[in-house]
């Protein structure tokens, strides 16, 4: 049962909802919106970056409304969801004299701010990690086969929300390690698996495409001190804003009390050493990080409540935070007000533009799994990202949207090309070239296997490779041509070279639909690298090449 609230705190969260329904209605698409606007056209238990509670929220959005806010109906509710739980999970007798400390202290932190109508993966993971706390809370107080059960919904939602929700779950389990003898905890652990099982078999079944690329096949680089581990403890500071000096004093300062109070430091502490060990491997962008603003909330408003020189530097500069915050969000939709041209300006008038030029065609963009869905979604055009070796394989290479275009008329658009039949520029004035395609057809699902053995530059005997073809029909050969791609150790590009397939049989001419054709190659000598790996690719009907196989170790 939830407790009577202040009327004040009332007030202002329903203002703070319509606020944000506002903004959602008169701010553009931003293009990961757009690509999981994409994601939610097809409900799936998954999709190749992330899981499906985006997707979900968003289908769940468009029931109610047309355009940005049926993308972001549902995030506006639950980012005051989250603010109610917050203010539940509070339970000094003072905070209801404090009410706009704490939409201030909330509000200052700049990505909360934004998630609470922009629609992305950490808008549900916010609000399901203070829904998590919340059940902990009551859990740790009381544990009940009810509580269990409610428990376990809410970690399997965490998990359907983002990836990165695993460390909120362990982190509070570490806290308290003698839950491992607490059947009700068993239990939740039981409910939270039954309820991910779609997800797994989901993975399973597209032969763990998401976890491949996050774990093995992300490019990655040599590391930088300055934008790798220096960038991490800077997004430290910029999550808070203006007031993250008083924040970090009240974490300092603040003592494990308790079971609970011990769970919010572990979240804390543990998050941010995870990612800054990670930062040592790769750069590690601010928003894997936002999680902590979950629990630091609840550790600096409590502290405030019984610091009053903290609580009223936090007060007054978080004021002047929320003011420039507030600036920057009239930005979003009044373009001049906004100090750089951001990705929600301009998109709209960009591909009405393009539209005006190429009619109702279907658009094929090279490597853009940004522009494909914005254009679709300002036109309700169809379109298609088309990635090659360049670039990364990303949902267009997994769903059914290169079927709705084969053998059609298309504009096939690049930032690459030099000239072509239609050209404009976009928002940042990058000159963009469209060329028409009489008879599109593209096969980028085609997939390259080989056996798990050692290989090397300079191999004595042929290598054997097995080419499948997961389309409903057959292939031919003639259409194909194969290349090597030499990564370096970080997985970046470095050269492309001819390869002369050998089919073992010598009289296929074409793979056979949902069938495996097998070849025999040798590795051409690099060039102008010293490789580290390897990729199978192939180009069909003369477009760029595409990302046919894993990463392939050399020796």
């Amino acid at each position: 049962m939830i407790p009577k609230l202040p009327r004040l705190f009332v007030y202002l969260l329903a203002a703070l909802l319509v606020l944000n329904l506002l903004q959602s209605i008169f701010t553009r698409l931003i293009f990961d919106e757009a690509y999981y606007w994409h994601y939610a056209q097809e409900l799936a238990w998954g999709y190749f970056d992330h899981p499906p509670m985006v997707a979900l929220m968003i289908k769940i959005s468009s029931f109610f409304f047309k355009g940005e806010l049926g993308v972001r109906f549902a995030s506006c509710v639950l980012s005051v969801g989250t603010l109610l739980l917050l203010w539940l999970l509070v339970d000094h007798p003072k905070k209801k004299n404090f009410v706009p400390h704490f939409f201030v202290l909330a509000l200052s932190m700049a990505l909360l701010n934004a998630y609470g109508f922009f629609t992305l993966p950490d808008t549900p993971l916010l609000f399901f990690t203070a829904l998590f706390l919340w059940c902990y809370k009551k859990f740790i107080e009381k544990p009940s086969a009810a509580l269990s059960i409610a428990l376990g919904i809410v970690m399997a939602a965490l998990m359907y929300s983002k990836y990165h929700a695993v460390l909120v779950i362990l982190f509070v389990l570490f806290s308290n390690i003698k839950l491992v003898f607490n059947k009700y905890a068993w239990l939740a652990v039981l409910v939270a698996l039954l309820c991910y099982t779609p997800h797994f078999m989901w993975l399973y079944q597209n032969d763990f495409v998401t976890i491949r690329y996050h774990l093995f096949e992300r490019p990655n680089r040599a590391y930088e001190f300055g934008d790798f581990t220096l960038g991490f403890l800077i997004g430290l500071i910029a999550i808070f804003g203006l007031i993250f000096p008083w924040v970090y004093l009240s974490l300092f300062r603040t003592r494990a009390k308790d079971k609970f109070t011990k769970a919010l430091l572990y979240l804390i502490y543990g998050t941010v050493l995870f990612f800054f060990i990670s930062s040592f491997n790769r750069r590690v962008q601010t928003q894997w990080i936002i999680v902590i603003s979950i629990p630091m909330v609840l550790v600096v408003f409590n502290h405030m409540l019984q610091n009053d020189t903290v609580r009223k530097w936090i007060w007054r500069v978080g004021i002047v935070n929320l003011l420039v915050l507030f600036y920057l969000r009239l930005g979003l939709i009044f373009e001049p007000l906004f100090p750089i041209v951001y990705e929600s300006h301009g998109n709209k008038e960009l591909v009405q533009t393009l539209a005006s030029k190429v009619g109702n065609l279907p658009v094929v963009f090279e490597n853009s799994y940004r522009q494909a869905p914005m254009y679709t979604f300002y036109t309700g055009n169809p379109s298609f990202s088309l990635n090659n070796i360049y670039y990364r394989k990303n949902q267009f290479d997994i769903d059914d949207s290169e079927s709705k275009i084969q053998h059609q008329k298309v504009v096939y658009i690049s930032r690459y090309l030099k000239n072509g039949d239609i050209s404009y520029h976009d928002p940042k004035g990058v000159l963009h070239w469209g060329v028409y395609m009489e008879n599109f057809e593209s096969f980028r699902k085609l997939q390259c296997y080989m056996e798990d053995v050692p290989v090397s530059v300079d191999q004595p005997q042929p290598l054997g490779v097995k080419l499948y073809n997961p389309y409903a029909f057959g292939i031919a050969l003639e259409k194909l041509k194969f290349s090597v791609a030499y990564l370096n150790d970080y997985k970046q590009v470095k050269e492309v070279l001819p390869l002369k397939m050998e089919a073992l049989d010598k009289n296929v001419t074409q793979v056979a639909a949902r069938d495996t054709a097998y070849f025999n190659f040798r590795l051409p000598i690099p060039k102008k690298s010293d490789p580290g790996y390897f990729k199978i690719v192939i180009s069909e009907n003369s477009l760029p090449l595409g990302l046919n196989s894993e990463s392939i170790p050399l020796d």
